[in-house]
């Protein structure tokens, strides 16, 4: 069974999370940065060797720094991209709510719409057998006067011929 996709709602808090972390790290190498430098903020020409680590640790803090801005902007991307998602999810979700509104009311109109049917259907078929019992009976009733009629000329023709 294949996995689900993740939901926007996780996917966004993943950005959000990945943002907090890169920025506490910003945080963190500035004042790593501020650390290094002389309380009085004048460097000691004496070192040399201080200049080329200062500067040394200035193009990595500036790399840095240009990757972490370069990351948030992405995740400012993401995460505009993301909300436009959730936007458009949401309103697939109220489309799709109608619809489901629309087929219930349309459900409960063909039930109602059957159970009519049905109870004439009932109706229709009572009126049926009280037709065919009615026509039964009638044929029956035209039988016997039939048989009676017969009886009758036969009482009249044997009663004539003498």
């Amino acid at each position: 069974m294949p996995l689900a996709p993740p939901t926007p709602e996780i996917r966004l808090r993943k950005l959000v999370d990945e943002r907090e972390n890169l920025i506490e790290q910003v945080k963190r190498l500035k004042g790593q940065l501020e650390q290094k430098k002389p309380n009085n903020g004048i460097e000691d020409p004496s070192t040399p060797e201080g200049d080329v680590l200062e500067n040394g640790a200035d193009s990595n803090i500036m790399d840095i720094q240009r990757d972490a801005n370069r990351q948030v902007n992405d995740l400012k991307f993401k995460l505009v991209k993301s909300e436009q998602e959730v936007t458009a999810l949401e309103q697939n979700v109220t489309r799709l709510e109608g619809q489901v509104t629309r087929y219930k009311a349309a459900s409960e109109n063909s039930e109602k719409v059957e159970d009519e049917l049905k109870a004439e259907k009932r109706k229709l078929q009572r009126e049926l057998r009280s037709a065919l019992d009615k026509i039964e009976e009638l044929e029956s009733s035209n039988s016997h006067l039939s048989k009676r009629l017969e009886k009758m000329k036969n009482g009249r023709g044997t009663a004539a011929t003498p």
